[in-house]
């Protein structure tokens, strides 16, 4: 295949990047510049598709979680997502078994639970917000000292 209808290839996936924004095409434009180069050099159709494949995989592989955690660097998490990695106060014993168990947070109160079933944290113990399972917080009690 001709250089040029990678190139063209290559325009139209970061045009399309451009547009989206969203990390999906500009793995393969990779892709599309090195089957490009090698179409340049002589390579094969075949040689030109494995290329194209390959390099794709391996950026969309080993690049786009660092690439997605750049993006986000800046994203405030909003909603219930802020409360992981808060402190509360338990304002009713948590106990799982016993299905109870209330935390405050911002002056909001919360149902919460521990993420395993043995564990008891009585009222006014201080607690992290570990995650978030429906409308519970799962909490984990805070060591002093």
């Amino acid at each position: 295949m001709d250089p040029f209808i990678w190139l063209a290839i290559l325009a139209v996936l970061l045009v399309t990047e451009a547009i989206t924004a969203g990390l999906t095409t500009i793995w393969f434009a990779g892709g599309a510049l090195v089957a490009a180069v090698a179409s340049y050099f002589g390579a094969g159709l075949i040689t030109q598709l494995m290329l194209l494949l390959c390099v794709s995989l391996v950026l969309l592989i080993f690049t786009r979680p660092a690439a997605v955690k750049f993006m986000n660097k800046g994203v405030t998490k909003t909603n219930a997502e802020s409360l992981i990695g808060r402190k509360a106060v338990v304002i009713q014993t948590i106990d799982n078994l016993a299905q109870t168990g209330q935390v405050r947070i911002s002056d909001i109160e919360w149902m919460a639970r521990t993420a395993s079933d043995g564990i008891v944290i009585p009222e006014n113990a201080v607690v992290m917000v570990k995650e978030i399972q429906g409308v519970k917080l799962i909490v984990e009690e805070v060591q002093e000292g």
